[in-house]
């Protein structure tokens, strides 16, 4: 007698259901089988896997799913029939090509709370649990790369920098080790960054995201969310071990995605100056040699948060309504018409941005130094870019030069619409 398949069947092979469920967790208390996580756990044991899987609903114990806006893209090709509903990746050499940490900071809560410190580790470290059948997928990759800047070409050319056929070579690419992290937040730890209670950011975060994910209001005992944001990529010059050696000089950046500036050179501000100026600090930091002899280290931290994380179709209204504006583009309302248009100057929040310091293992003491602060030159301020470079001096941002006065910040010009 033939045996009844689907009734049979397990959750990885049952054809797909047509109901809509509301809630991507079975049951009302607990996650089922899912594995628990205890953050800030001394071992990746005891901390247990981060499980975002759509495949297995009974395996999850997070709210959302991997790989942050990106999974929308997921859903397409899936809907388009070009991906097979379930994939489970084959992490066969995908291992990382440099080993970081653990570190002390990994087991401490408060610490890191936006990030998996065991994310880059996941088939190592849990791999009897992928053997076992539960789809855990890595949060971070860590792999090396060369990159070619014209800015470095010119350092070059300039003999601001030398080849040294280690980190600057001799077709003028830096040789870097290259690290993409995925969002990972533990709401109590966010929620404690920002000195809300974790109730209302849950609140905020459901509301503010058309109720995207109802589990931040009806499973408290949940507590990682993986939202759906861009995430970090590091560049290190340099040996990564390096970083946590609190006698190895950094010279490190982090730095807020501006796709205009950055990739494109559009010079209404300063952004890939900074950029470019930075990574020809962090070549010359890796290649100087200290006390001892031991070379130092560099690092970009490039986050993903355009136009200040108010997103670049705010960015280019604010543009507009700068260079529109009676007296054309001032230094002196230059962060107001920001707040007119978005309703804040800035929405990056910096209060996330040490965790993934924390999580190389960067330390002076018990919390991170900062020896020594570099402006960026003049000289490599674009013309219509003095408008914001000035308002932001004025606001507080690092010079080591006179401050414009109110009445500096007025005459500030841009240019108008063209």
């Amino acid at each position: 007698m033939a045996s009844d398949s689907a009734s049979q069947s397990s959750p990885d092979t049952a054809p797909p259901s047509k109901h809509i469920r509301l809630t991507s967790h079975p049951g009302q208390q607990g996650t089922g089988g899912a594995p628990a996580i205890r953050w800030g756990a001394a071992t990746a044991s005891e901390r247990g896997p981060v499980v975002g899987t759509t495949t297995n609903r009974s395996q999850r114990n997070v709210i959302g799913t991997h790989s942050g806006s990106y999974g929308v893209y997921r859903a397409l090709a899936v809907a388009a029939g070009n991906l097979v509903k379930g994939h489970r990746a084959d992490l066969t050499n995908t291992a990382p090509t440099d080993a970081i940490g653990p570190h002390p900071q990994w087991s401490d809560a408060e610490r890191i709370v936006s990030i998996d410190p065991w994310g880059a580790s996941v088939a190592e470290v849990f791999g009897e649990l992928i053997a076992g059948g539960i789809d855990i997928r890595p949060t971070i990759a860590v792999t090396k790369a060369h990159i070619h800047l014209p800015e470095i070409k010119q350092a070059l050319a300039f003999q601001r920098l030398q080849v040294d056929g280690k980190v600057l070579l001799d077709d003028s690419s830096a040789v870097v080790t290259k690290i993409a992290i995925e969002p990972v937040w533990w709401l109590p730890g966010v929620a404690r960054r920002f000195k809300v209670s974790e109730a209302d950011l849950r609140r905020a975060l459901f509301e503010e995201t058309g109720g995207m994910y109802p589990e931040l209001v009806t499973r408290s005992d949940i507590e990682v969310f993986l939202p759906p944001i861009g995430g970090q990529t590091l560049y290190v010059f340099g040996d990564v071990r390096d970083l946590a050696d609190p006698q190895v000089t950094l010279t490190a950046r982090v730095h807020d995605e501006c796709n205009g500036s950055d990739v494109f050179g559009s010079d209404i501000c300063t952004c890939r100056p900074y950029l470019t100026h930075a990574i020809e600090e962090c070549i010359r930091g890796a290649q100087e040699t200290g006390a001892g002899g031991a070379r130092g280290v560099g690092l970009i931290a490039y986050s993903r948060k355009e136009g200040r994380a108010l997103g670049e179709v705010t960015k280019f209204l604010v543009y507009n309504a700068r260079k529109r504006q009676v007296g054309g583009d001032s230094a002196d309302k230059y962060f107001l018409r920001t707040e007119c248009v978005a309703g804040v100057q800035d929405m990056r929040f910096q209060e996330l941005m040490p965790d993934v310091l924390h999580w190389l293992g960067i330390r002076k003491n018990s919390g991170i130094e900062v020896g020594e602060r570099i402006k960026i030159p003049d000289e490599l301020v674009p013309a219509d870019a003095r408008v914001e470079i000035d308002a932001k001096i004025a606001a507080g941002y690092f010079t080591d030069g006179a401050v414009p006065t109110a009445t500096d910040l007025a005459g500030t010009k841009g240019r108008g619409l063209e």
